[in-house]
């Protein structure tokens, strides 16, 4: 199993495939801040389900958060902010190889990055679905490098 450094590199390496294919058919014309806070919830749901032990990964994980956090705080999107906050704080509720490396985790711990937004905000959907296949893709890479697919 590859640590935390075999995961950014899996979840950078899926994330430009998914937002470069997206890109180049059309679906998707993102501009560079959008493209940027892509790729690091990639890098973010790439590292996610490690989180739940003290590790290099663990703590990366935490600091690349705070700059994110920091960088929506700064921009004045406090809400985001605290969302993103309220996700990050799930690994602590189980143990290690526990339910974050499950697929149905995968799909389902990301969905506060929509789901809050859309009804707390009345965002809509469409504007937030990037965000969260981002996270989606990065924590796909990790569950197939560490083949714990179940």
């Amino acid at each position: 199993m590859p640590g935390y450094k075999g995961h950014l590199a899996g979840g950078a390496i899926a994330g430009a495939a998914v937002l470069g294919g997206t890109v180049w058919s059309g679906l998707y014309a993102p501009s560079f801040t959008q493209m940027a806070v892509l790729g690091g919830l990639a890098l973010l749901g790439a590292l996610f389900p490690d989180v739940d032990t003290d590790s290099k990964g663990q703590r990366l994980f935490y600091l690349m958060l705070v700059v994110l956090d920091l960088a929506l705080l700064w921009k004045g999107y406090f809400k985001w902010a605290a969302i993103l906050g309220l996700a990050a704080m799930f690994p602590a509720l189980g143990a290690h190889r526990g339910w974050t490396h499950t697929w149905w985790a995968m799909l389902l711990v990301p969905l506060p990055l929509v789901l809050l937004p859309v009804w707390l905000y009345g965002v809509e959907p469409e504007s937030v679905l990037p965000l969260y296949l981002a996270v989606v893709t990065g924590y796909a890479s990790h569950l197939l490098l560490d083949r714990r697919w179940r």
